[in-house]
């Protein structure tokens, strides 16, 4: 079961017996931990009816005797096991996951990995249950993915913004979310977000984050570079060594396989190299600043860079100096 379908059963009370949530994305299982907690039986009966529990601190014996008491007041009970990834003692569950109690409502929230599917557990919770696999979205999905939500808080957004929070932000879903719910409180449904907001109100700076330096850096604009380099280096949350040289990496490696795409429209590099459409045609405008020699250079350089920015070959040379170094060769 996919995660729209998951959310809307939830949000109309369509309770299974069993959930197992598992896999790499943690904000998916989180949200739909946190619906089931609260939407499963009314907030006055939960310190009757709901308990929950976490891998670590818990017993097989003390779980499956939660998971067969009848509730008090609620229609159901509501057994939450958190941080699931750390109990040991799934094959003495099997019992109980072959014939679940239809009382009681277990939650298993199993993060940062998935749960071999070949196991008794599994079958047995797929068997009598619903399993949700929570995946990473792709970095060329971030983008799309960020406009949907600011589209489900009732904004619209300029073309930029999607990309800055992507790139400002990565792959850390609850950390975009939360950012996006602070718009939302300060802002009315209907507004348009752009770089001026999202300055205002998350505090990345409109000219200064790590898209405006990629597109610096694809323009061959070292003034501009520099610039947003020293602001850096002056606001180091700002743009992190480590973080931006990955970015760059990426724009690099995209600008490598196009060189050697035969079909170079923007439609055509969109599909081929599953990015957003205005991505591939600000990549497309870069490619003749940057032949492919020059390309193979610069990942070259950014392996190197990202070594010595963690530490190996370099003893004494600060973030600043060596993201400076860095752009001036990557451009020059």
């Amino acid at each position: 079961m996919d995660f729209k379908e998951l959310h809307k059963k939830i949000l109309a009370k369509e309770f299974a017996s069993l959930y197992l949530l598992h896999g790499e994305e943690p904000y998916f299982i989180d949200r739909l931990t946190k619906e089931i907690e609260e939407g499963a039986i009314a907030e006055g009966e939960r310190d009757f009816d709901q308990e929950v529990l976490y891998g670590r601190d818990t017993e097989p014996i003390s779980l499956l005797s939660s998971l067969k008491q009848y509730p008090m007041i609620a229609p159901v009970r509501v057994v939450i096991l958190k941080e699931a990834q750390d109990f040991k003692a799934y094959e003495q569950l099997e019992p109980y996951l072959a014939n679940p109690s239809p009382k009681t409502i277990f939650v298993v929230a199993f993060k940062y990995k998935t749960v071999d599917a070949r196991s008794k557990f599994f079958k047995e919770m797929q068997h009598n249950g619903v399993v949700f696999k929570s995946e990473k979205i792709k970095d060329y999905q971030l983008p799309d993915w960020i406009a949907t939500m600011l589209k489900s808080k009732g904004f619209t957004n300029t073309s930029k913004v999607p990309h800055i929070l992507a790139e400002s932000i990565g792959n850390d879903l609850a950390r975009i979310v939360n950012e996006i719910d602070k718009l939302s409180i300060v802002l009315p449904s209907g507004q348009q977000i752009d770089e001026w907001l999202l300055e205002k109100h998350v505090g990345i700076s409109k000219e200064y984050n790590v898209f405006e330096l990629t597109n610096a850096i694809a323009m061959k604009d070292l003034p501009k570079a520099v610039k947003i380099v020293r602001y850096f280096e002056a606001n180091p949350k700002a743009g992190e060594l480590v973080p931006v040289v990955a970015v760059l990496f990426k724009f690099f490696s995209q600008l490598m396989r196009i060189h050697f795409l035969e079909n170079k429209s923007r439609e055509s590099v969109a599909s081929v190299l599953k990015i957003h459409p205005f991505v591939a045609g600000e990549l497309l405008k870069s490619r003749s600043e940057f032949p492919p020699k020059k390309v193979a250079e610069n990942i070259e350089l950014l392996c190197q860079y990202d070594l010595k920015a963690k530490g190996v070959g370099n003893a004494t040379q600060a973030d600043g100096d060596l993201m400076m170094e860095l752009v001036m060769q990557l451009i020059l």
